[in-house]
């Protein structure tokens, strides 16, 4: 099984930036599609931005576009989340997945890590 490690997260002013990173072992990395999503207290666990296995194409949920990217090394068997311009709104726990390309509903996503808090204070 896929385990999942999340790290990168803590406390940034509003238009900061933070570097993600999602650590991958137990198996192989590189055949799966991976997200991100966050969750924010009292509310669903919501997509943020997923890449394919290859790393040549990703997408993101439209609030987040134009400030944060998602890359992967698959050498080094990890996946990024570059977050710029960041927003009190972007506050949450942020989770790495693993799960098949082309969708955002959580539940098609699983082997989670154990997430990594952003908190963007105004």
């Amino acid at each position: 099984q896929l385990q999942l490690v999340e790290s990168g997260g803590g406390l940034v002013q509003a238009g900061g930036s933070l570097r993600l990173s999602c650590a991958a072992s137990g198996r192989t990395f590189s055949n799966y599609a991976m997200g991100w999503f966050r969750q924010a207290p009292g509310k669903e666990r919501e997509f943020v931005a997923a890449i394919r296995w290859s790393g040549d194409t990703t997408y993101y949920t439209d609030s987040v576009k134009g400030r944060f990217t998602i890359s992967r090394d698959n050498a080094k068997n990890t996946v990024y989340l570059q977050m710029n311009s960041l927003k009190p709104e972007d506050t949450a726990v942020y989770y790495c997945a693993e799960g098949p390309f082309g969708y955002k509903d959580y539940r098609t996503f699983d082997s989670w890590g154990q997430g990594t808090q952003v908190t963007v204070s105004s």
